[in-house]
Order: structure tokens, then C-alpha cells, then sequence
């Protein structure tokens, strides 16, 4: 599905219901199977937690989770201790061309069974299933914080816990505190302290409803409206000020961009603010690399230059996104330049329209792209990966007076 998309005024207006956070959702979801017997409410209704949760309640032999990254990584962890059962996890075409080497040799430095199907340190994985009982393991610490995560989320369950020495620059951050944050609110004893975290043991969980935060990554497409807009007021729900979600420091960065918010409650509101912007910024997105696209694109809307650094981890996504951001900003008009791990975008404005942006089967490609209508008409192709993490996106931006055809 290609759609076309524009936007007749520039003004911006509305309220919008943005589901449950994936990365919270996932992580619950995986806890959920392990420790039975708490709830979960506001769930993301995302592709990725779909096939996460379809994942954990199969009992086929071959489970495929297409291109959901977080469910390979997580998984892969969940079925190693899962005793008597034998799996294949498999996924799609670009999925069996990310690593996972470094996660399946700290699972197999704890006992864990684990064989390549095809190419060495690639899914597809035959898992055969056998108690793991824990301890000590390292692994590196600049790699994807999905690899962490499915090590910590395990750590409970297992007789000795985890002890993690993570080696190197830790990248991601905000990730491993979420997940420690939500095995506390499980009643689980964790520490992180310079290179080690540690997870004890846990016997029987709080059984307390457990509420998922709406999504930051897709409230980062309206950080984007707002600054590209003539005119903006537009109403998130469910939010938090202290959220555990990385992403969340968009209100800081979009500050910059002429954008302010504030709370009214649980409803995050985001308002087009009339300021002289700077030519330039610099931030490093090692802490949250899911917004770098969006922060390239709105930069290019706005005619402002921008450093990215920190990106190494977006050239093992579901593609490789700065050459994907490289590719279609240049397209546009930009001037744009990328390294292995960061980008660098020249102010100034140059829109050249009627341009099609292709999808790259990425998600994140086809939301970033899309606030750019507000100043020139967009065709973006194959528009339907966005339900990979928010399906209703296209219909959420009708409600700002987007068209969309």
C-alpha cells in the first residue's frame, strides 16, 4: 500500500490515544509467562508484541516472529530454560540476517542448548529447552540492550539469578533501567553498579496489575508535527512524568526545536511555540537511537542543521537506517552525510517535492518521513509497516487534519 500524504494549512489540533509502550509490553509480556498470575492493561497493540505474545502461547515446534526483533532476542532467552520443550526460532528474510551470536554464547555460558540452523551466529535457532540454574556471565556492553534484557528478564527464575559483567562502554542505558524497574515492581532484588548488575531469585511475585506507559518512540512522530507545524496543540494519552522509557527526553529536545510540554494528568500536551531556533544541534543518541530518524527528519523540515552521534546499534535494524535516512534525505534536497554510527545534516531549505519515500520494510522509515507533508506533499511506500509498532498511525494523523489517500 502506497499512500499519499499532505496537509492543507499547517495547523495541527487534536487528541490522540497512543497505545502501551512495546518495549514495556514485551518485557511484561515475557515476565507474565514466567511468573503466572498478574495482569496487564493498556498492552501495545503492536505487530511485535502480537507475534511476542502469539510466541509464548504456541505450542508448535516452529515459531516464526517475522521481523520482531525484540521477540527473537527475548524468546531466545524465555524457550533455553523452558525444560522438555524443543523449538526453531525463525523469522523473516532481514531477521535471519541479525546477529545473535553474542546473546546465544552468554545463554549457552549458563548451560543453555542452543544450535544455528543455518549460518553461524544467525537465527534460525534450535532450542532445546533444560533448567538453567544461573550465575555468572559476560557479555559485551555496546551491543543491542535487547541482548541484556533477555539475560535479566531470565534471572529471576533461575536458582543462582544472574550475576552480568558487561565489558566496554554501556550503551542504552535507559533500557536496562527499564527493565530493572520492572522486575523490582515484581518484587525481584536487583543492583547495577558500574560494570555488574545482578538479579536474585524470586519464588512468588506481587501480584499487582501491572499498567503499560503509552509508547514514546510514537509520541516522537508528534514532537515532530508540532515543530513542523504552522500552528500546534496536540493531546497524548497515557503518559508519565517519571517515565522509565528512554525516549521520554524528547520533551528536552524538542524544546530546542519549538516545541514545549507539559502534563494535565496522564495526558501529555504538546504546543507550538513561535521562537528564534538555533542553526544548529548536537546530541548523542546512544541513551535513545529509536528517535534519530525522527530528529534528522524534523531538523530537515525546519532548515537546521544537525549532529547525531551515538547510532552504531541503527546499522543492525530492520535495516540499516542511516543509510536509509542518507538515501531519502538526500533524495529530498538534503545535504547529508553518515558514518557507522552517526549523522551529520547541513542547515538549510531545499524541498524538492513529489518525491516517494520507500519503507525499507522499517517502520520507523515511513513515521519519520510522514510530519514532512506539513511542508511539502509525500508519497510513502508500502505505508503499512507502521503496524509493526503503531498500526493506527495513519488514521491518528487524519485527526490532525492530515490527508491521507
Amino acid at each position: 500500500m502506497n499512500i499519499k500524504v499532505a496537509h492543507p494549512n499547517g495547523h495541527c489540533k487534536g487528541s490522540i490515544n497512543i497505545t502501551g509502550s512495546k518495549s514495556e509490553t514485551n518485557r511484561l509480556l515475557l515476565l507474565q509467562a514466567l511468573f503466572k498470575g498478574f495482569e496487564l492493561k493498556n498492552v501495545s497493540n503492536s505487530d511485535d508484541s502480537q507475534v511476542m505474545q502469539k510466541g509464548l502461547e504456541t505450542s508448535s515446534s516452529v515459531i516464526d516472529i517475522h521481523h520482531a526483533g525484540t521477540a527473537m532476542r527475548f524468546l531466545t532467552a524465555y524457550f533455553s530454560h523452558q525444560e522438555g520443550r524443543s523449538v526453531v526460532l525463525t523469522g523473516s528474510s532481514r531477521m535471519q540476517e541479525r546477529p545473535i551470536q553474542i546473546l546465544v554464547d552468554a545463554l549457552r555460558t549458563l548451560g543453555a542448548s542452543i544450535d544455528y540452523e543455518n549460518k553461524e551466529g544467525f537465527p534460525p535457532l534450535k532450542i532445546m529447552g533444560k533448567k538453567l540454574q544461573g550465575g555468572k556471565v559476560e557479555l559485551p556492553a555496546d551491543v543491542s540492550s535487547q541482548y541484556i534484557s533477555a539475560l535479566l528478564l531470565l534471572g529471576p527464575v533461575l536458582d543462582q539469578g544472574l550475576e552480568l559483567h558487561l565489558i566496554g562502554e554501556i550503551t542504552s542505558i535507559p533500557y536496562i533501567n527499564m527493565t530493572l524497574a520492572l522486575l523490582n515492581s515484581l518484587g525481584v532484588v536487583t543492583s547495577f553498579e558500574g560494570q555488574f548488575i545482578y538479579v536474585s531469585p524470586l519464588k512468588e511475585p506481587k501480584r499487582i496489575t501491572q499498567i503499560v506507559e503509552s509508547d514514546w518512540s510514537s509520541a516522537s512522530y508528534f514532537f515532530s508535527i508540532a515543530a513542523l507545524s504552522e500552528a500546534a496543540e496536540i493531546h497524548l494519552t497515557s503518559y508519565r512524568q517519571e517515565s522509565l522509557q528512554g525516549d521520554s527526553v524528547l520533551k528536552s529536545i524538542y524544546k530546542d526545536l519549538g516545541v514545549s510540554s507539559h502534563f494535565e494528568g496522564d495526558t501529555l500536551v504538546l504546543k507550538k511555540e513561535n521562537k528564534i531556533l538555533p542553526a544548529g544541534i548536537q546530541l548523542d543518541l546512544s541513551k535513545a537511537p529509536d528517535i534519530a530518524q525522527t530528529i534528522a527528519v524534523t531538523c530537515y523540515g525546519l532548515g537546521i542543521g544537525c549532529d547525531l552521534i551515538g547510532l552504531h546499534t541503527l546499522k543492525i535494524k530492520e535495516t540499516d537506517r542511516l543509510e536509509a535516512l542518507n538515501t531519502e534525505l538526500s533524495k529530498l534536497g538534503a545535504s547529508v552525510r553518515v558514518t557507522e554510527k552517526s549523522l551529520h545534516l547541513s542547515a538549510g531549505m531545499n524541498f524538492k517535492e513529489n518525491c516517494s519515500i520507500p519503507t525499507y520494510k522499517d517502520h520507523r522509515m515511513a513515521m519519520a518521513f510522514a510530519p514532512l507533508a506539513l511542508k511539502i506533499p509525500l508519497q510513502i511506500d508500502e505505508a503499512g509497516v507502521v503496524s509493526k509498532s503503531y498500526p493506527d498511525f495513519w488514521e491518528d494523523l487524519k485527526a490532525l487534519n492530515f490527508k491521507v489517500n
